[in-house]
């Protein structure tokens, strides 16, 4: 049952990013053209956050947006950011097209922001049990 669970919460987390990933790239891309690549790209992360955090409770997750989920959420979005940013910037570097630079980057971040965005509305402390199970008693 809980594997079950967990699929479906794989499932409408990939649905979420792929929302928010066609967000981000299309204000991405629009900006692009106007704006330094790094603004364009912190531009578009930051309107699809807002997004992402309401997707993310209501509909990944199924979490009620909290005071305390978005400050979790907000926290682990910055580690999100600035991996993606330093990742977009080494694409770039490497001479991939402006255009093509944040797909390879969404890619590698994807399995990382999963367990950040998890852990940051469904914390778990589980795991601390199994390491340290002295600390139960």
């Amino acid at each position: 049952m809980k594997q079950k669970l967990r699929y479906r919460e794989l499932f409408r987390f990939i649905v979420t990013g792929t929302i928010i990933t066609v967000i981000h790239y299309s204000i991405y891309l629009a900006l692009s053209n106007f704006l330094s690549l790094n603004i364009a790209y912190t531009t578009g992360f930051i309107i699809s956050f807002v997004c992402n955090f309401l997707l993310s409770n209501y509909y990944t997750f199924k979490t009620k947006p909290s005071v305390k989920n978005a400050i979790r959420f907000c926290g682990s979005h910055v580690i999100n950011y600035l991996l993606q940013i330093s990742c977009f910037n080494l694409f770039i570097f490497l001479g991939v097209p402006k255009a093509y630079a944040p797909m390879p980057v969404w890619i590698v971040i994807l399995p990382i922001n999963f367990l950040l965005v998890r852990m940051a509305l469904k914390p778990s402390f589980k795991w601390i049990k199994k390491i340290h199970p002295h600390k139960n008693r």
